[in-house]
């Protein structure tokens, strides 16, 4: 304990040196306080030593495991979570994009810290009208009104990364028009590297305390979500990949008025998919919206490997077509997709096809050669976000409850170390899709469709799907390749022939026979 004071002390040392130091130079310069490095540094590392301090010497007077305990541990979790949430809104940028990343891992972090962090996603910051003209102004060489007939000063939506503008072309198409934060690129990179360096010291003093793995994602992943032309083209690919799914709409891009910083597409308008009110407002079928968002990225996941892996709610949008009075979804913000491995997705839908069935043999193999090793227990819990019950039962056989729900978030702050070293074990093509599963399983739980029968049926259907056209590139004989088809097509209808069974079981006439025939008994 006395080394880790030590060390402690040399922390808030430096973080005191460093606001004594930088305080003196703004008073000179009279600078934004944001566009200092050294600022953000001593913010952040002050921020991580009262943390650290708070989790060394809150626990000192109190007996492990009784009831006073777990009480104190809830509130030192909620006033840290708190620390950080506030830190991240002072930084901005890229602390803003790591907390947001936090606050959506309802299922492998503790409650207090997603439900802190996820108010991120509504307090990001906004650049001035005068810092969005220049951005436009550096990087099309022209001014607003060559380009725009209007422009909407008040943003639609600011992200921790841009913000996004209505605009109307002078051939009368209304636009979106999304402009990068003119502070964002400089900072994102020397933030990455004090975020780095803070890591490894709280690593110093808490070993069990290993998130590595969120510095080396941001490293990866933040210069793809800052090249707004990667963006642009991961939104073609994804629009061309899913076309046959006539309830999906991917704005179109507006490549003349395109940069790394600006994004120009076609405006699309709509409701959150967690907004039941407007749903209901709007006459959209609650289950339908559930059931096709499941099949979008089943199909992403299992068949393509190409997956969107940002569906918070602001970015996937619905609507009904004015035209042809369907429903739309609308899937916005294409920056961050995973891009999996084939020998990664074929195991992964083996896992699933395990967990779906409760085959728990192959569950233990697939987890094993996705790197969970003998926290393959832990790795199915975390996957699916069940219970060990439920796992072994057969996750699609087993109804959720809040029970089970608040055991698994109870678990979470129990199984942390486990959970922080088995996210540094598995490959890093899983963290997205961790991420991403916590995101949908969160809308899915604010609109009441968790776990329903028709999600894991149309999972199969992928899983089945992508295994039969993994077989068939495998084979030159045109006879093996018929029996592939054969046996796909066979599967695919037992799968249908399931889902006709659920309709009629679940359906009125159903009930109303069942009822009958009590009667007449």
């Amino acid at each position: 304990m006395p080394l880790m004071a030590g060390r402690l002390l040399k922390v808030s040392s430096l973080a005191t040196a460093v606001f004594a130091s930088s305080g003196f130079y703004l008073y000179n310069r009279q600078l934004d306080l944001n566009d200092l490095s050294v600022i953000r540094f001593g913010r952040a590392a002050l921020t991580t030593a009262v943390i650290s301090c708070d989790y060394l010497t809150a626990f000192k007077h109190v007996e492990y495991g009784t009831e006073e305990y777990w009480a104190l541990k809830s509130k030192v979790h909620r006033r840290s979570a708190e620390r950080l949430r506030d830190l991240c809104c002072a930084n901005r940028g890229t602390f803003i994009k790591v907390g947001q990343h936090l606050g959506a891992l309802d299922y492998l972090l503790p409650e207090e810290y997603t439900s802190t962090l996820k108010v991120l996603h509504s307090q990001a910051p906004q650049s001035s009208m005068e810092e969005i003209k220049q951005v436009i102004r550096e990087d099309l060489g022209k001014e607003l009104s060559e380009l725009f007939v209007s422009f909407e000063e008040k943003p639609q939506g600011a992200a921790s990364l841009a913000q996004v503008h209505k605009a109307v072309l002078h051939d009368g198409r209304t636009v979106a028009v999304k402009v990068q934060h003119p502070k964002v690129q400089r900072q994102s990179s020397k933030d990455i590297v004090v975020m780095e360096v803070l890591l490894k010291m709280v690593h110093l003093l808490f070993p069990d305390f290993a998130f590595m793995w969120l510095v080396e994602e941001a490293k990866k992943n933040m210069p793809l979500e800052l090249d707004f032309i990667n963006e642009g083209r991961n939104a073609e690919k994804v629009a061309k990949m899913l076309a046959h799914f006539p309830f999906l709409k991917v704005p179109i891009i507006h490549w003349n008025l395109c940069t790394k910083r600006i994004l120009t597409m076609e405006f699309a308008e709509g409701g959150q998919v967690n907004d039941r009110d407007y749903m209901e407002k709007h006459g959209i079928n609650v289950n339908e919206i559930s059931e096709n968002l499941g099949k979008m990225y089943s199909e992403m996941i299992f068949v393509h490997g190409f997956v969107h892996c940002d569906p918070h709610p602001g970015n996937v949008l619905v609507a009904k077509c004015p035209q042809s009075k369907k429903t739309e979804i609308v899937l916005l913000d294409h920056g961050l997709y995973q891009v999996l491995q084939p020998d990664f997705r074929l195991d992964y839908c083996r896992l699933w096809q395990a967990l779906i069935k409760g085959d728990m043999p192959g569950m233990e193999r697939y987890s094993r050669r996705l790197g969970a090793g003998d926290l393959y227990p832990l790795f199915a819990c975390v996957l699916t976000a069940r219970s060990w019950t439920a796992v072994n039962a057969g996750i699609s056989s087993v109804p959720v409850t809040h029970a089970e729900d608040v055991e698994i978030r109870t678990n979470a702050s129990l199984y942390l170390p486990q959970i922080s070293e088995l996210l540094n074990r598995v490959p890093r093509q899983m963290l997205l899709l961790l991420k991403t599963n916590d995101l949908l399983r969160g809308i899915e739980t604010t609109l009441q469709t968790r776990a329903s029968s028709s999600s894991f049926i149309n999972m199969s259907r992928c899983c089945v799907r992508a295994m039969a056209r993994h077989k068939r590139s495998k084979t030159r004989s045109k006879r093996r390749r018929l029996q592939i088809t054969l046996s796909e097509s066979l599967s695919l209808w037992k799968l249908t022939m399931y889902e006709l069974f659920l309709w009629v079981k679940d359906s009125t006439a159903a009930r109303w026979l069942t009822a009958l025939l009590s009667v007449m008994h």
